[in-house]
């Protein structure tokens, strides 16, 4: 038994060393065939390796609470009922498959980032490499790095993922630096991986955080080319009382 418990560990099955001699005396109690004794051995390092990877996508995703889809007032507002299958749906994260980008656009308090970080939540649940991310703290992440001369691995960092969520865009002006540097992690990801985007101003307005309007015409022609667009309106939900 202990061989075969240092064979396991040596293959990293770490679950299967822990569990053998349970599911063992399992099989002997329950009279399992040799091939079901196995296979539940198999299901437990399966599961066991899915409960870790969640715990790891979580942990590396930025988010700072578990946000589910269930908490949701999709009653506060027409807007929110009008587009209840479209959240619905992206709940099931097949856009993250199909490397679609989501544009929420709406005015503080009426759940844009909210929602973003339910997606993104689940996206951790599913396994999938998920980062979560202001417009402002990437900005400044990705100036340092450029002082640093570790621009490309952090560029890296931002592009990687398979979803991004860059939550409030709009809120303060990102300059030509910043806008930039948005620029290449936004047309680095283009049709390659799933990008979000929270922001307060519509399209007719970027130009007001981007440097010029070309980049703004340039960044928002990549979002919008394979996206869903989710307007959300109504006043502050924190307010509400």
């Amino acid at each position: 038994m202990n061989t075969i418990i240092e064979k396991f560990k040596t293959l990293r099955l770490r679950n299967c060393a822990k569990n053998i001699e349970s599911i063992i005396e399992q099989a002997n109690h329950k009279n399992l065939s040799p091939l079901q004794a196995i296979e539940r051995l198999i299901d437990i390092e399966i599961e066991e390796r899915d409960k870790a990877r969640m715990v790891l996508r979580f942990k590396q995703s930025g988010l700072d609470t578990k946000v589910t889809i269930d908490q949701f007032d999709f009653n506060y507002h027409k807007s929110r009922q009008a587009q209840k299958s479209i959240i619905l749906n992206l709940m099931d994260l097949e856009f993250i498959e199909k490397k679609k980008d989501i544009i929420m656009i709406g005015n503080p308090g009426t759940g844009k980032s909210y929602l973003a970080k339910c997606i993104a939540f689940a996206a951790t649940q599913a396994g999938i490499k998920t980062l979560f991310t202001t417009a402002m703290d990437m900005i400044n992440h990705l100036i340092a790095a450029e002082a640093d001369h570790n621009l490309l691995k952090k560029l890296k960092y931002y592009q990687s993922p398979d979803t991004l969520v860059v939550d409030e865009i709009g809120y303060l002006p990102l300059g030509q630096q910043g806008s930039n540097l948005i620029f290449q992690v936004i047309s680095a990801r283009h049709e390659k991986k799933s990008t979000m985007i929270t922001t307060n101003l519509p399209f007719a307005q970027w130009g007001n955080i981007f440097d010029s309007t070309t980049v703004a015409t340039a960044i928002a022609d990549r979002l919008v080319y394979n996206s869903d667009i989710l307007v959300l309106e109504g006043p502050s939900y924190r307010k509400r009382n």
